[in-house]
């Protein structure tokens, strides 16, 4: 049943923390499922049940606070450059009790849009909802997506992270294994912004 399923959610997410917690691991933030726009726990937690989806999202974050309540939650999202289908999401998790403190996106431009799509849907995104936001799923365009990250407004974008760099588009090493410039710049990048306050 449903019920069951939610209750299961609670109580893997809430056994996972208390072993992180217990190694001396429990992590600053959280998010309940990845890329969540197309739902999890597939086919009750579907994004066609989208009740369904926010009380499976609510049961995880409830496990998760139970254990340390000061873990942020994050909602992640697979719409970089995609600020209708952003704004529609994030509306009907706040309007079914879905608590989160940071908006994560995924960008590639192959499904999610141009720079200039990202940077506008992440300037509404903290324009609307006064969240922090992270890319936290990204390959190309390096440089350019730590920039609109970084450049978002009242020091509201908190980083990014980057996927897979050993693999797919713009890889740090070669296939003998030798480094490449995008690992260097992520050493600049480093200088760059993580000085800030």
């Amino acid at each position: 049943s449903f019920a069951e399923l939610k209750k299961a959610l609670y109580d893997y997410t809430k056994k996972v923390m208390e072993d992180l917690k217990a190694q001396g691991t429990t992590p600053d933030m959280v998010q309940v499922g990845n890329e969540i726009n197309h739902g999890i726990v597939w086919p009750d937690g579907n994004v066609a049940n989208i009740d369904q989806l926010a009380q499976l999202l609510c049961a995880g974050t409830a496990a998760v606070k139970a254990v340390d309540p000061t873990v942020q939650m994050m909602l992640h999202v697979a719409l970089g450059g995609q600020n209708n289908e952003s704004v529609f999401f994030i509306d009907n998790m706040i309007a079914r009790g879905v608590h989160f403190d940071v908006i994560g996106q995924s960008y590639y431009p192959k499904w999610h849009g141009t720079l200039a799509d990202l940077d506008n849907n992440l300037n509404d995104l903290v324009r609307r909802y006064n969240k922090d936001v992270i890319v936290v799923e990204y390959s190309a365009l390096k440089e350019e997506v730590n920039k609109i990250a970084f450049g978002l407004p009242n020091g509201k974008g908190k980083g990014t992270c980057i996927w897979e760099p050993l693999s797919t588009w713009e890889q740090f090493f070669d296939r003998d294994g030798k480094s490449n410039e995008f690992l260097l710049l992520y050493d600049e990048m480093s200088r760059t912004y993580l000085k800030r306050k």
